[in-house]
């Protein structure tokens, strides 16, 4: 069996998530390509992740790639998280991961809306709202905003008082439209910073809809996609990031006839069959990278680049904040001031010339942002070094 290190696997992250500067690609959607999907959470995410493995980038190159030539969309799928994915990788999402979300969803909606005392058919109620939402959108190519949506149908602006056991808003009924690939988040009305799509029948948006694959077949796709990306990972690192089950994964390695190896610490790991040669030596790197960054959140088990530094760079819920990296490990975080200046705080000791490496990477950030970008993830460091 094949050894992989976990020095090699920081050398193989390096390279294959094109952020050791040598590595860097040509655009948005070769950065969106090489770690599979950006999470897109937060907007910002999707921009500063693209900036940090490409060089030259400008924002207008993103919001090009996501609402002109549409090669971007931003899909919720793994996790009941929002990530923005190559356009080709839309039909083996949908029928997976997205499809699992929406089924997991409804349910729990058409739950809340009884105990709240919204309706007593959930379900009945669900169908009726979607039906509106989608006959409102066909009458408008265009697209509308969620505020637009619940002035033009009355049902979509029912508030109500969470209870300690469910909640309601109307934003849901979009979120399980978008989860069943019914409408997608189409034009931005706020800035790069900000999240204010027009909602945009899927069809409408990206002008033919291709045929989704079977539910399998999707996840052997996603699969493969991250074997590619992340590579070698654990059985339970593919489980965690899919967000489904042991079998839909142990299914998709078998078809992909994916290769065991043997990892520092003793785990077993998977490589795809033609991706087994070592990866090259990517040289002395630093890198920073935004919360929620793909590299930072690829997997499940971190130590080969965390080294116990968990508790302070991820929040409790286990959302990464800022980080700073030097040579395939994650050493501190970033911040930033009223002003926008980036810094970089460390939480363990670098070399002098990593350390200036990390504050021209600091200034490069700056100059490139030139704003104070918000977040509602900052780790335990951020807050530390914010409260100085």
């Amino acid at each position: 069996m094949r050894h992989v290190t976990d020095e090699e696997r920081r050398a193989r992250l390096a390279v294959r998530h094109a952020i050791a500067p040598g590595f860097r690609v040509d655009g948005p959607e070769a950065a969106t390509r090489a770690v599979t999907a950006l999470h897109a959470t937060e907007p910002a995410t999707v921009f500063l992740s693209c900036w940090a493995r490409v060089d030259d980038l400008r924002p207008a190159d993103v919001e090009r790639a996501l609402y002109t030539d549409k090669a971007l969309v931003k899909q919720l799928a793994m996790r009941r998280t929002l990530f923005t994915f190559p356009r080709d990788l839309l039909p083996a999402v949908w029928p997976s991961a997205s499809a699992r979300v929406a089924g997991t969803e409804r349910a729990r909606m058409a739950k809340d809306l009884v105990a709240l005392g919204v309706t007593d058919d959930g379900h009945g109620w669900l169908d009726k709202a979607c039906a509106e939402v989608l006959a409102l959108l066909a009458e408008h190519p265009d697209g509308r905003t969620a505020a637009e949506i619940r002035t033009a149908i009355p049902m979509m602006g029912v508030k109500v008082a969470p209870s300690a056991t469910a909640a309601w808003s109307s934003s849901r009924v979009l979120t399980l439209l978008g989860a069943r690939a019914d409408i997608v988040r189409g034009s931005n009305t706020g800035t790069w910073v900000s999240s204010r799509p027009r909602w945009t029948l899927t069809a409408n948006w990206l002008g033919s809809v291709p045929e989704p694959l079977s539910s399998a077949d999707g996840y052997r796709e996603l699969v493969g996609r991250w074997l590619r990306s992340f590579g070698p990972g654990t059985e339970d690192d593919i489980v965690w990031w899919l967000g489904s089950t042991k079998s839909a994964v142990r299914a998709a390695l078998a078809a992909l006839e994916a290769v065991p190896v043997s990892l520092d610490g003793g785990d077993t790991g998977w490589l795809l069959p033609d991706d087994l040669a070592e990866a090259p030596d990517p040289g002395p790197w630093v890198a920073l990278l935004p919360v929620l960054d793909p590299t930072t959140m690829g997997w499940k088990s971190r130590a080969f680049y965390l080294d116990g530094r968990r508790d302070q760079l991820f929040d409790r819920n286990g959302n990464a904040g800022t980080t700073a990296w030097v040579d395939g490990r994650a050493v501190g975080c970033w911040t930033q001031d009223a002003s926008g200046t980036v810094a970089v705080q460390l939480v363990e000791a670098v070399s002098r010339s990593a350390r200036r490496a990390l504050d021209d990477e600091a200034a490069r950030l700056t100059a490139w942002a030139g704003r104070r970008v918000e977040t509602v993830y900052p780790s335990p460091a951020v807050r530390a070094a914010t409260t100085r």
